[in-house]
């Protein structure tokens, strides 16, 4: 071999050594790189990869009534079972549900229905039931072998103490849907998260659910558990304890004397806006809906005509009748379009434009002043002085003020506005013209004219503060649920205030403390235990044997009376019941019971006692 030819053959092999080197430089380089440089962020993707993270579920924060003493709204130890497919023997799947779906009450297809053909080789486990007991859990646990891929986790059950007596005020709790994952997912909810879905539990879920923990378990690529995790569990955080406005024994007297009547009935403090109570009838159970696999309850009581899941203090509007006189009697005394002492002569009827309107009195009230006209509830009076004295844009500017046609902003969703009309209103819904006849049924609280309960209660707080009202709220503290602390107090909110006079609001408070002493609810509040200022309604429904009955009032009366000690009572009997001028009876009961610190069973013994000594005055 040449000299020539032995030299190349030395370059090339150098070459290829170099070559060789280089890569292996690079490669050592490259591990290092891997395994000391960057170690921390390949070991985390390695961690992410063979780990998986099970929900750990926290309690629920309680609820507590004003007085924070034992809870109206607890938790209670139960458990949900859970369906791990890819452990199921796929020959024995369809025994096993069938065993599982006889023991747990529920039918074959449900089951299916969270366990599709498509998760045969999913090892996550699915929720299939909760609401489990202590002994059907044992029984499982017992009989293992006859339920490969069936396991268990705890998952609480909320207790509602009061039960259908604050159902609507307090909602209910379900799981989450697919619907709502998808818009509350980046709000730390997951499949198999439990939020409010109706009431404070809803509108305060973001206190109440605390913070869901993590346990972690290490799987291999199916996603089988393997070894221990790696990861230290996430202990969850508890959620906090609330408390609300509610009084819980007025609550349960103001539904007592509500009874099983379908109607509304609002107890408010109107120097804060506190709620003490909210009735709404027919109720219904919020314990039925603990096992949100059993749809039948809500389904039940979904289709009930009678609305239960309806809360009428809030949700409902109905024509608020004379009730809406002090409304008018505040825009006369305001505005001055008539002399107080000026008298309108009531024959029982107005005969206006080409159509009679009757007065609740066929006989007549005869002449009347503002005070006597309001005492009496006479119709004839407002009529004329709406239609030919204060007009159509008056009367609605007035109604506007005091917050009808607009939400109150009470902290409970749902709640709807209510409908103001006004001639604008009319060719835009209608696409007709506002008659005269219009403003005659509107100066009564009649026509298109419709209100809430608690819309109304806002009106007469604006009379008992001389034109301000409070932004009505249902929650009253924050506390920690371990400690008790408190976290965060609610502090009363202006909803608005007026620039209407304050000797306006006084002549208005003693022409309604006059329909009490001299006028339509003389025979009915009867109660010793305060003074009342108040206005009866009577509302027309379609119906020739029945009507809405209102009342609506504030107690005690007395100028000098504290603002703290102030209640505005507002109860609404619908006309769907039979007619027994109920809300004014109810009233008077409700307002013995709280300033005599009675229960409704102590009120009605009294009541009793009172009407025999009445009857019977030589006994």
């Amino acid at each position: 071999m040449r000299a020539d030819d032995t030299s190349l053959s030395k370059n090339r092999i150098y070459f290829f050594a170099a070559c060789i080197i280089a890569l292996f430089t690079v490669y050592l380089i490259h591990l290092f790189n891997l395994q000391v440089v960057n170690e921390e962020v390949y070991q985390e993707r390695a961690t992410q990869v063979t780990q998986r993270s099970v929900p750990i579920y926290a309690q629920r924060g309680e609820i507590f009534d004003r007085h924070y003493d034992t809870p109206i709204v607890s938790n209670i130890d139960s458990f949900a079972i859970d369906v791990i497919p890819g452990e199921i023997p796929s020959g024995e799947k369809e025994n096993i549900i069938k065993r599982l779906a006889e023991y747990l009450g529920l039918t074959v297809s449900e089951i299916n229905r969270k366990i599709p053909p498509s998760y045969s080789d999913l090892y996550q486990p699915i929720e299939i039931k909760n609401g489990i007991s202590l002994e059907t859990i044992t029984y499982l646990a017992e009989h293992l072998e006859d339920f490969p891929g069936v396991t268990w986790h705890s998952k609480p059950i909320r207790n509602y103490v009061e039960k259908e007596t604050l159902a609507h005020v307090l909602g209910y709790v379900g799981d989450i849907t697919r619907e709502e994952i998808q818009v509350l997912y980046n709000q730390g909810y997951s499949y198999g998260s439990v939020l409010g879905k109706s009431g404070i539990e809803k509108q305060y879920d973001f206190l109440l659910r605390g913070k869901d923990g993590k346990e972690f378990r290490t799987v291999d690529v199916r996603g089988r558990r393997v070894g221990e995790a790696i990861l230290e569990d996430e202990p969850p955080v508890l959620g906090s304890s609330i408390v609300l406005t509610i009084d819980r024994h007025i609550q349960r007297l103001c539904e007592k004397a509500l009874g099983q009547r379908s109607g509304a009935i609002v107890v408010t403090k109107p120097a804060t806006g506190e709620i003490l109570a909210l009735v709404s009838y027919p109720s219904f159970d919020p314990n039925l809906f603990y096992d949100t696999s059993n749809t039948e309850a809500f389904r039940q009581l979904s289709l009930n005509t009678q609305f239960p899941f309806l809360n009428r203090a809030i949700q409902s509007q109905y024509p608020p009748a004379s009730a809406y006189k002090i409304i008018m009697t505040t825009a006369i005394v305001e505005e001055e379009v008539i002399p107080l002492n000026k008298t309108i002569l009531c024959p029982g009827y107005l005969n206006y434009g080409d159509r009679v309107f009757r007065c609740h009195k066929q006989s007549g009230h005869g002449a009347l002043a503002l005070f006597s006209a309001l005492a009496e509830s006479c119709d004839v009076y407002y009529y004329t002085v709406g239609a030919e004295y204060l007009g159509i844009e008056r009367i609605v500017d007035f109604s506007r003020r005091f917050g009808l046609g607009e939400p109150t902003g009470i902290d409970i969703p749902g709640e709807i506005s209510g409908t103001l009309p006004s001639p604008s209103w009319v060719s835009k819904t209608y696409n007709s013209r506002w008659q005269g006849g219009d403003t005659v049924n509107m100066s009564i609280g009649q026509g298109y004219l419709g209100v809430t309960p608690i819309q109304m209660a806002n009106v007469v707080s604006m009379i008992v503060n001389e034109g301000a009202v409070y932004k009505p709220h249902l929650l009253k503290e924050v506390r920690d649920p371990l400690t008790g602390d408190i976290l965060e107090e609610i502090k009363p909110e202006i909803l608005s205030t007026s620039a209407i006079r304050p000797s306006t609001f006084e002549t208005v408070q003693k022409a309604m403390r006059q329909v009490i002493t001299e006028g339509t609810a003389r025979v009915v509040i009867t109660t010793k235990a305060t003074s009342v200022a108040g206005k009866t309604g009577t509302g027309e429904a379609g119906f020739d044997d029945r009507w809405h009955s209102w009342f609506v009032a504030y107690a005690p009366f007395e100028e000098d009376a504290k603002p703290e000690d102030r209640i505005v009572l507002v109860v609404l009997v619908e006309a769907a019941n039979d007619w027994e001028w109920w809300g004014p009876k109810a009233s008077n009961i409700i307002l013995d019971g709280i300033f005599s610190d009675k229960t409704y069973e102590e009120v009605m013994g009294s009541l009793r006692a009172w009407y025999l000594r009445v009857e019977n005055p030589g006994d």
